[in-house]
């Protein structure tokens, strides 16, 4: 098989092929909103359309590509390990790759966290505290806030605080408890009765960018300590850099018991995840020889994973690309922050490093509230679209909006952008926001046509 040549031949052919065969629901999105795009090249910060236009990738694959796509030094590693043709998933072995790993990893993360257990993914990661914690502590309860976002799997989606994914999938796991996130009273309310095993929570939330009043998680952790409680970090997006530290726990000092990581870890290419965990929980889980494997998979550690987390971690240090996220994150932060006070739908803007929200919400004005309650009469949190496409149509900049029903416009770009990228950033969000301002416009011409296909949508779904 000639790939390149095959991509070459039928590459555009990939909406139809979609529509056919994969999630044609999917398609229909993109093709509503003019996100249909025909991506040809990808480096960096960047991708490139067959018009070799070039645009601004603050989506990231959902955050996977903190080293920016296309690394070569990543691209290299892995083509050695290929071209060595070391021997990988023996089972009946112990790998050098992954025990390279684990030890780096042990390396870096918060004090305590001695023992690595490898996985495919993020919702995997979770998965694999979530047993973790029940079998050290001979507990079944798992507290989560609500919110949060775990994963998709049926334990992870047990945690995950959002009855959008919940709904329409049956009953879930049992013993699982919600609280509200920042909410001390409510969190020891739950714990106090000492049968719970663990509390798992993202740092910082991902779905709207919500981060805890500086006294939560540190209050949370002594918590959990008090009544026998694991304290789980979810650092499945938040870590390796993104919010400026290497781990978001690292703004407040706080050691958490299991540590879930990935996303970045793959360096954009090989699906990686990783639990790190303190000994002691280690040690009740794999507590025999004839329970050496009672938790694992096929592939966690197979060596282009591992050499991917490897090369990922020498690049985050050689490159400083955490503090570059620490930098030039606070100052696109300051830039958009300016627009807050001078844009009536601008509610706020908030972040840390290379993770932003600007969140929108019904502005005080007459002539402004009558369309942004139309466009939430057609379907909650409609308003934002009318962010993030003329960001992409007008810009060349792609981003998200943070969660369903919400307006908040999300930012989670490689920790390698610019200060030419933050003028990008600046001028178009600043462009963008004030179009919106302007009623009647086109921004608003635009607005009526995404509600009318949202109410016809409402309408046929019944």
């Amino acid at each position: 098989m000639d790939i390149i040549k095959l991509i070459q031949q039928r590459q555009d052919e990939n909406f139809n092929l979609h529509k056919d065969y994969l999630n044609h629901q999917m398609v229909d999105v993109l093709q509503t909103i003019g996100f249909d795009r025909k991506y040809r090249r990808a480096e960096g910060p960047y991708l490139f359309d067959h018009d070799g236009d070039r645009y601004l990738d603050l989506l990231s694959g959902y955050g996977v590509f903190a080293l920016g796509r296309n690394h070569p030094k990543v691209v290299k590693v892995l083509r050695d390990v290929m071209e060595a043709e070391i021997p990988n998933l023996v089972q009946l072995d112990v790998s050098i790759l992954s025990g390279l790993l684990a030890e780096r990893l042990q390396a870096i993360t918060p004090a305590g966290l001695d023992r690595i257990f490898f996985a495919n993914s993020g919702t995997e990661t979770v998965e694999a505290a979530i047993k973790f914690s029940r079998c050290a502590t001979g507990r079944s309860k798992i507290v989560f806030c609500e919110g949060g976002y775990h994963g998709l799997t049926l334990g992870s989606l047990s945690a995950t605080g959002d009855e959008y994914y919940r709904k329409d999938f049956g009953t879930l796991l049992p013993d699982f408890i919600e609280v509200p996130f920042g909410d001390l009273a409510a969190l020891e309310k739950a714990l106090s009765r000492k049968d719970v095993a663990g509390f798992i929570t993202e740092p910082i939330q991902g779905h709207g960018v919500w981060i805890p009043e500086a006294d939560y998680l540190p209050n949370a952790a002594d918590l959990c300590r008090r009544y026998g409680t694991l304290f789980i970090a979810d650092e499945v997006q938040t870590g390796l850099g993104r919010t400026g530290k290497m781990w978001a726990v690292d703004h407040w000092n706080v050691e958490p018991d299991i540590l879930c990581m990935a996303k970045s870890l793959s360096g954009g290419f090989v699906p990686v995840g990783a639990v790190a965990c303190r000994q002691w929980v280690f040690n009740k889980v794999f507590n025999r020889m004839d329970r050496a494997v009672v938790h694992g998979n096929t592939f966690g550690k197979n060596n282009l994973a591992m050499a991917a987390g490897l090369v990922t971690l020498e690049v985050l240090e050689e490159e400083n690309l955490v503090a570059n996220a620490a930098i030039m994150g606070d100052q696109i932060l300051s830039d958009l922050t300016q627009l807050v006070g001078k844009y009536e739908y601008l509610k706020e803007v908030r972040g840390k490093g290379m993770m932003m929200a600007l969140e929108f919400a019904r502005p005080r004005s007459f002539s402004l509230k009558v369309p942004w309650d139309m466009m939430e009469a057609a379907n909650q949190g409609l308003f934002s679209q009318m962010i993030t496409v003329p960001l992409l149509q007008r810009h060349r900049i792609i981003s998200q909006v943070a969660g369903h029903g919400m307006n908040i416009v999300k930012f989670i770009p490689p920790l390698t952008l610019s200060s030419c990228d933050r003028k990008w950033i600046t001028e178009a969000v600043t462009d963008v926001v004030a179009d919106a301002h302007r009623v009647p416009g086109a921004a608003w011409e635009f607005g009526k046509s995404l509600a009318t296909k949202a109410v016809k949508m409402k309408t046929s779904a019944r």
